[in-house]
């Protein structure tokens, strides 16, 4: 991901656990009314104005979990729906001896269905479709 950045003129920051992100959930502006803090696995920012001394105050631009056992449920439920409502436009649960699944946020504010990737390229739609290949995640 930091190679495609780069190749984007570093417009956008990757930051991996444990980095806070602070959600609202019902429209809140203010920092202080806003109680739902995520520590995603990795997450992109491109809007570096969301950015402060805490971490990232609104949605990032993209969301990577890595699934294990023990958390599978919290991030496909969730995670899913706190994501999905604070507007993050692209998420990914990285199954790690399976793959992963990329999930797209639509005009109406709902996930897509859902597209899973096991082999080839998985394409980065918050860089208009730049490619990743799968064998480079794992």
């Amino acid at each position: 991901m930091h190679q495609i950045i780069k190749r984007h003129n570093g417009k956008c920051k990757i930051f991996s656990a444990l980095f806070d992100v602070r959600l609202p959930r019902n429209g809140e502006k203010e920092d202080h009314l806003i109680d739902t803090v995520v520590q995603p696995d990795i997450c992109i920012i491109c809007d570096l104005s969301k950015l402060d001394e805490r971490g990232c105050l609104g949605a990032p631009d993209m969301i990577a979990e890595i699934q294990s056992f023990s958390i599978a449920k919290y991030n496909t439920t969730q995670k899913f729906e706190l994501y999905e409502t604070a507007g993050v436009r692209e998420y990914w649960i990285v199954y790690p001896s399976e793959g992963v699944e990329v999930f797209l946020l639509q005009p109406d504010g709902k996930y897509d269905r859902g597209t899973r990737y096991e082999a080839g390229r998985i394409p980065v739609y918050i860089f208009n479709g730049t490619e990743i290949d799968l064998k480079d995640i794992f």
